[in-house]
């Protein structure tokens, strides 16, 4: 039975949520921009051009929804989660807004109501898979690194962004969190950097980033748990001088009496350079380590996945992202998930049967995680 659904935000990611979606149910995509939405009424989505900040609005938008995809910058998501809510509609949101999701879970059990935020890839998908093997084994350890790149390297950046670039930049500037010896360390965004191989595209640059979020909190009694961002080689160095000469900060400066934000003038100056090109392919690399004691033995399983821009044109951060989040929405869509309150991936990830589901719905549009253990 098709369901009504809708989708703040049509970026890249937000744009193949809605196609991918309304293959099966009845999909409205909303965004402030024109552009945005062009072509998606011929791929059977309908459209509405509506303005985020205007968050009384967004009650009217989903009134007659029964699900809603959150896919604003991070700067919006967690007012819009909590609008989501306020509205009583259940909600999957890839936002990735800096605050605490938990901070509304009282509210959105009051309101009877799942929302899932966090639900793309990284976080996301290395989530779930960490919530699945939590239920059966003692973790000791959890890495994941994680990255999506353009296949052409072009300088000077090497990097493509293909969701909101204030988010990729707020990557830079955010310390990162992460467990060691059952203890929450806390460093500077892109610090202890390293090279890691990988077969299918060479070495790669790795660093701290803020990507356990929620697992920090629920998964606490993991001794040691780490994220990071990959790289081509070398980024590391420009990003750490463009952010201690201020370019990344928000305090405003003095220009001639005039005040200006130094993050908006380097976002008018290199946002360009990161908007892939017509044609232009890019790929997502992952790899999760989870390792402790199952059925009294040492285990290590190792989760790989290497995804590229695929026959269609979709992005591969598009796909890994997007389609983790549409699958978990059908499984809420379905009753086979309905957790009410603040539900993070890695709950998701408990059931035998919604793992299980959303491994075979990435699988069936061509993402493959490739599963090994020792």
């Amino acid at each position: 039975m098709k369901k009504k659904i809708t989708v703040l935000g049509a970026g890249l990611v937000g744009k193949a949520m809605a196609i991918d979606l309304a293959a099966r149910h009845d999909v409205t995509s909303v965004d402030l921009r024109a552009e945005a939405l062009k072509d998606l009424e011929a791929r059977s989505v309908h459209t509405v051009q509506a303005d985020f900040t205007d968050f009384s609005s967004i009650s009217k938008l989903i009134a007659v929804s029964d699900l809603v995809i959150g896919a604003v910058p991070g700067f919006l998501g967690f007012n819009t989660v909590k609008s989501v809510i306020a509205a009583g509609k259940n909600m999957v949101d890839i936002s990735f807004f800096p605050e605490d999701a938990f901070l509304l879970d009282s509210a959105a059990k009051a309101a009877g109501v799942t929302v899932i935020p966090d639900c793309g890839v990284a976080p996301g998908m290395g989530n779930i898979i960490l919530g699945y093997h939590n239920k059966r084994m003692k973790i000791n350890s959890y890495e994941c690194l994680v990255g999506g790149l353009p296949v052409k390297r072009e300088w000077p950046f090497e990097y493509k962004a293909v969701f909101s670039p204030i988010d990729v930049i707020e990557e830079y500037v955010r310390p990162a969190r992460f467990v060691k010896n059952g203890a929450v360390v806390i460093r500077e965004a892109l610090s202890d950097a390293e090279l890691v191989h990988f077969d299918e595209v060479g070495t790669l640059e790795s660093w701290n980033s803020d990507g356990l979020r929620s697992l920090i909190k629920t998964m606490h009694h993991i001794p040691d748990m780490i994220e990071k961002t990959l790289r081509y080689p070398g980024c590391v160095e420009y990003l750490r001088v463009l952010r201690e000469s201020g370019f990344f900060s928000y305090e405003p400066v003095d220009i001639q009496g005039v005040k200006i934000r130094p993050i908006d003038v380097t976002a008018r100056l290199v946002f360009p350079k990161w908007k892939l090109k017509p044609g232009e392919e890019e790929f997502t690399v992952m790899r999760i380590r989870i390792s402790g004691t199952e059925e009294g033995k040492e285990r290590t399983y190792e989760y790989s996945l290497f995804d590229k821009t695929d026959d269609t044109g979709t992005l591969s951060m598009a796909r890994t992202t997007g389609y983790t989040a549409t699958a978990v929405a059908e499984r809420v869509l379905s009753g086979g998930y309905s957790r009410k309150g603040i539900s993070p991936p890695e709950f998701v990830g408990e059931n035998e049967d919604d793992f299980s589901f959303v491994v075979n719905y990435l699988k069936e549009r061509g993402v493959q995680y490739r599963k090994t253990f020792r």
